[in-house]
């Protein structure tokens, strides 16, 4: 099998226990192998959802990010230079938006599967061939 990376609003979810149970048990498989990837973006988005309130948690949100990447089998995926700018050479038809853009480079440099529910996102995996996604 490989690494699964999580878009953040399915870390969210995960949490929140509202995936289906076939990508929930992709997920526990992926965290027993130690192969759970959550990327540093994704804390940033939350921090940020929080601030805009589009999303409530019941803790600080630096003890919520830290409980979310704290999890067993969680691997915190690096945000190296070469995904830094492998996220720049993405088509500049498909979405500006940077964090997408970082976690999608995120994916394929670990080749490892995205697990998200953007359409847009599948959509250019399954025209590219550059990452493998799975619905969420």
């Amino acid at each position: 099998m490989s690494p699964i990376l999580l878009d953040t609003h399915a870390a969210v979810w995960a949490a929140d226990g509202r995936l289906k149970e076939e990508v929930v048990a992709l997920i526990e498989g992926a965290a027993e192998r130690d192969e759970l990837l959550l990327s540093p973006i994704t804390a940033w988005e939350i921090g940020l959802l929080v601030r805009k309130k589009r999303l409530t948690v019941s803790s600080t949100v630096d003890d919520y990010v830290r409980a979310l990447f704290g999890q067993p089998g969680v691997v915190v995926a690096a945000l190296t230079p070469h995904i830094a700018v492998a996220a720049t050479a993405l088509p500049e038809t498909f979405r500006a938006d940077p964090a997408d853009r970082i976690l999608i480079a995120t994916a394929a440099a670990y080749g490892a599967r995205f697990v998200t529910r953007d359409r847009e996102i599948r959509a250019y995996a399954k025209s590219t061939g550059h990452l493998r996604c799975i619905a969420c």
